[in-house]
């Protein structure tokens, strides 16, 4: 039986054609002709599958976080190792949004601004840290839901999952609605994702035509940005994380995590990893009983990875749409990034439906995630690899901190 090619595959394939299809049209119709050729008739099959990821960010965003949190069982059995995980992964990914945003504002220079159509102008959403912070809490529970205002939705999220932890065996019925109702939206996902290849032949067809090969060496440079941000994370956070609060060695820690971090890297997946990085963090002496709550939730709400790419990702398209994000937006695309990693999903491609909603958050078109999309697998080896990382590093300062009530295991030489 011959092997079927798999997504990412597929992904990178529609890529290669509709830059080989757009490049053809662009040189043979020339800019003006095959952009409004493209614009008619090929790029509103991109525009349907950029629809149906932002159909899917709600029920996804809401559903997952719901799900996380109840999968944290009690609140009180959870006790002072969950909030002190909760707090570690928040904390690191709100400087993983940090260094990201401070990367990619280093490469915006060397960022394209795209050729739109005559009288086409975009403008961020203004926004300021205040107006921010009390966008957070809804007035209402209907609206955010139909107007996607997803700091509003993360915000319902958590605080209906708390509420499932704390009614008991009364709220178990609603809890297993919920978990049954996630698993279905993740199907629904994953149908869609399927339809990436055909969106991504789509726009990129439209992009390379409307502008020109010249769009592609950007690529590079906003894949070197973002690989930038993940080795400064490593180092600057990870190394100091496990030195000052893990108590340990970061030669150590990173030799014995290495075998996770490599099959995360080709895996792309924080859950497959999952039994890796348990055994490398029983090599590194952790509690039994820490590493195995901390580690799935981490797999579960620690994205630093996917934070880093976010914020490079959204300097890039705001750059190349015209936007000069201010100050104000930038927070707002910390803010959202970093409560976007509890709800970025353990499923490949994820990441790309949380990139929409950050987008939609500064006003940031979602149109033009095309751009990116055909080369979001390269991303995705190095974010998921950042993120393993992470959960492990987030295992070793917990097992530390709780050293007084937690035996400390013999480190391996």
């Amino acid at each position: 039986m011959k092997k079927q090619m798999n997504l990412g595959m597929k992904i990178l394939l529609g890529l290669v054609l509709g830059i080989v299809v757009g490049a053809i049209l662009w040189a043979a119709m020339g800019a003006d002709a095959a952009g409004s050729f493209t614009a008619k008739y090929i790029k509103p099959f991109g525009d349907i599958f950029v629809n149906l990821l932002k159909f899917i960010v709600v029920p996804l965003v809401l559903l997952s976080i719901m799900d996380g949190v109840i999968q944290m069982g009690d609140i009180k059995k959870v006790g002072k190792i969950g909030w002190k995980t909760v707090a570690y992964f928040l904390v690191t990914t709100a400087i993983a949004c940090i260094i990201g945003l401070v990367v990619a504002s280093a490469f915006k220079g060397s960022f394209p601004m795209l050729e739109l159509a005559e009288g086409a102008e975009y403008q961020a959403k203004s926004a300021n840290f205040m107006d921010t912070i009390v966008n957070i809490f809804p007035n209402n529970a209907i609206n955010p839901l139909s107007t996607a205002a997803m700091l509003q939705i993360i915000f319902i999220a958590l605080i209906f999952g708390c509420g499932v932890l704390v009614s008991g065996e009364k709220g178990k019925l609603f809890g297993d609605f919920i978990v049954s109702f996630n698993v279905v939206t993740q199907r629904v996902m994953g149908f869609i994702l399927a339809l990436s290849p055909y969106g991504v032949f789509a726009l990129m067809v439209w992009v390379v035509a409307a502008q020109g090969p010249k769009i592609l060496g950007s690529l590079g440079l906003v894949l070197l940005a973002a690989y930038i941000g993940y080795i400064i994370h490593v180092v600057l956070v990870y190394s100091l994380s496990a030195k000052i609060f893990g108590k340990i060695s970061p030669l150590t820690f990173f030799k014995k995590i290495f075998p996770a971090a490599a099959f995360a890297f080709t895996s792309t997946s924080s859950v497959a990893t999952l039994p890796i990085t348990k055994e490398c963090c029983d090599e590194l002496g952790v509690e039994d009983d820490i590493s195995s709550f901390v580690l799935p939730l981490g797999a579960t709400i620690n994205m630093d990875g996917t934070a880093i790419y976010q914020c490079v990702a959204a300097i890039f398209l705001a750059k190349c749409v015209g936007i000069d994000l201010s100050v104000g937006q930038m927070v707002t695309i910390v803010v959202t990034a970093t409560l976007a990693s509890i709800g970025t999903a353990g499923t490949s491609g994820a990441g790309m439906i949380m990139l929409a909603m950050v987008l939609e958050a500064v006003g940031v078109p979602t149109t033009f995630i095309g751009i990116i999309y055909g080369i979001d697998r390269l991303f995705d080896m190095g974010r998921t690899a950042l993120n393993v990382v992470g959960d492990a590093s987030c295992a070793v300062c917990v097992h530390a901190w709780e050293g007084s009530k937690v035996p400390q295991k013999k480190q391996k030489a």
